[in-house]
């Protein structure tokens, strides 16, 4: 947001709201307060009292020589008058913190004294900028009226009584429109900058909610691509382990397996943190993103890591799918193979994937029971919630769950228009 970089030029209210809404303001810009918490005048009030001040002055200067001069008022009237319109002059620096009463007061005393009449509208502009509407039409409604008595208890002989009445009723008018004007213009400089704060505030939230999705979609990319990688060392090494005796053709494969699964999980793993450092240059990297087409690929790594997997495409069509359709039915089977081989290994792997243009995309994954015990997975099931999450970003839906004869079953739509 925009800062004015000279706070004193703004009038103190306003300088003292926007240092609260921006606390970084520091050293001479800040606005200082009295004893009691009000913001003290900046060197724009100070100007406008002093301004405020000599128009008061002046006009209780013409005012009482017009009336020494033209209404041959008496001695007494015109050393009331000099008392009188001193005090007020002094009295408007008060108008900030007394604005109704001393716009009441000076109503009052102006049915006796007319040398009060510039610090009377010097009041009535403040007390309309000040306060709310409701005070100063009440104020307003005494000011007119009395008004009207002025020209009765102190009578002007060069002008009629009609004429001073109107003339009077026009100055306060004018005095209280100017005065709301310039509340209404300070209101709409508040509403203004209170607008551009939420939209900053608004901004940095939608900038750090797409920060937290995208390191989501990183982190479900991260277990998509890393889990069936670090599933085929974990399964070679632990034959290895417990197979020592194995015969050297054997063991040099299941090595050569893991090498592979290194390579791959490491150059995996380097690409995404790749888009971690540069996020503008691509989204995965130079490297081609799996497809429907790379299905068959990734049947065949598995079956080489000795599961028995059998791929059921009856895909029509499948040079028209979209890339993004394609990725997402390559990880659905991806994350089936890696749960089937954590959770039931040695059983038989089903991967059907049927559909066309108009039709959608269904993608199941189902593995009976396995043959023995299996040894609980920490972690299980985060990789399924990315699952529905990527399925349901893709316009599709996804189930899973357990099968009567204790399998699982894995189950995904995902839409394909014509």
């Amino acid at each position: 947001m925009t800062r004015t970089e000279y706070p004193w030029l703004l009038p103190s209210a306003i300088a003292a709201d926007r240092e609260f809404h921006d606390p970084q303001l520091a050293g001479e810009r800040r606005v200082r307060t009295t004893a009691k918490g009000r913001p003290r005048r900046t060197v724009r009030d100070w100007v406008v009292d002093l301004v405020a001040f000599l128009f008061a002055a002046l006009i209780a200067m013409v005012v009482i020589d017009a009336s020494e001069r033209i209404n041959g008022s008496g001695a007494g009237a015109v050393r009331f008058d000099e008392v009188v319109g001193f005090l007020s002059c002094f009295a408007i620096w008060a108008r900030r913190r007394w604005p109704v009463q001393l716009a009441t007061a000076l109503c009052v005393v102006s049915v006796a004294s007319p040398a009060v009449a510039g610090a009377l509208l010097v009041s009535l502009f403040s007390l309309a900028v000040h306060r709310p509407f409701k005070p100063v039409a009440l104020v307003g409604a005494l000011g007119i009226a009395l008004g009207a008595v002025q020209p009765f208890v102190r009578p002007d002989p060069a002008t009629p009584t009609a004429t001073s009445i109107v003339a009077g009723t026009l100055v306060v008018l004018l005095a209280l429109g100017w005065g709301l004007l310039v509340r209404s213009q300070r209101q709409l400089y508040v509403a203004l900058r209170e607008r551009a704060r939420r939209a900053e505030t608004e901004a940095e939230l939608r900038a750090e909610q797409a920060q937290r999705l995208a390191r989501e979609a990183i982190a479900r990319e991260m277990h998509d691509v890393l889990a069936h990688r670090l599933t085929l060392l974990s399964v070679h090494a632990g034959a290895l382990e417990f197979r020592p005796d194995a015969p050297p053709a054997e063991v040099a494969r299941a090595a050569g397996v893991i090498r592979d699964s290194a390579h791959e999980a490491l150059q995996d793993l380097r690409e995404i943190i790749g888009v971690l450092r540069a996020p503008g240059e691509g989204e995965y990297g130079d490297r081609p993103q799996p497809t429907l087409a790379t299905l068959d690929a990734l049947v065949d790594e598995s079956r080489e890591a000795g599961m028995d997997v059998v791929l059921d495409n009856r895909v029509q069509e499948p040079a028209r799918m979209p890339a993004a359709i394609g990725r997402t039915v390559y990880r659905i089977a991806q994350e089936g193979l890696t749960n089937a081989r954590k959770h039931a290994p040695g059983a038989e792997v089903t991967v059907a994937v049927r559909g066309g243009p108009g039709d959608g995309v269904v993608v199941s994954v189902d593995n009976p029971a396995p043959a023995g015990e299996v040894d609980a997975v920490p972690g299980s099931g985060q990789g399924l919630i990315g699952l529905r999450e990527r399925a349901t970003l893709a316009g599709g839906s996804l189930e899973h769950g357990a099968t009567g004869d204790g399998g699982f079953h894995v189950r995904a739509w995902l839409p394909w228009a014509a």
